[in-house]
C-alpha cells in the first residue's frame, strides 16, 4: 500500500462566479485520492475556517485500487461549502493513500488551474 492515514490541505476557496459550461467549468476545488490497497478506504474529511468552528466530517469512500475526485463544491451533508471564504481541510482514512488538491478558477474566460499534493501527515 501506498501513503498516509492523515493528509492535510492548508489552502482552500471556492472562488465566486464561473465562465464557461457547468458544472464541468464551475469554479471548484477538488480533492483527488488515490487507493492502492486491495479493499476499500473510507475518507473522513474535515474542513477549517478563519472565524468559525470546522465543519465535519464529510464521508467518502475509494474503492480498492483506484482513484476518486471529490469537489468541496458538491460538499452537503452536513452542510455546503461557502464559495468566496478561505478554509483549509484534514483528510483521514483508515488504509494509507495519496492525496492531491487541485482548483479551477474559471472566473475569466482564461481558465487557471492550480494542483499539488496535499501535505502528509502520519
Amino acid at each position: 500500500m501506498t501513503g498516509k492515514h492523515t493528509w492535510a490541505i492548508p489552502e482552500g476557496y471556492i472562488p465566486e462566479g464561473s465562465t464557461g459550461p457547468e458544472p464541468e467549468m464551475r469554479s471548484h476545488e477538488s480533492l483527488c485520492v488515490l487507493n492502492t490497497a486491495d479493499e476499500e478506504a473510507t475518507v473522513e474529511i474535515t474542513v477549517y475556517f478563519p472565524d468559525r468552528e470546522p465543519v465535519g466530517p464529510y464521508e467518502k469512500t475509494v474503492p480498492a485500487e483506484r482513484t476518486a475526485h471529490f469537489r468541496f463544491d458538491e460538499f452537503d451533508d452536513p452542510e455546503a461549502i461557502p464559495e468566496g471564504e478561505p478554509f483549509a481541510s484534514v483528510i483521514e482514512s483508515d488504509l494509507p493513500i495519496v492525496c492531491q488538491h487541485t482548483r479551477l478558477d474559471s472566473r475569466q474566460a482564461e481558465n487557471a488551474l492550480l494542483s499539488t499534493i496535499a501535505y502528509p501527515g502520519e
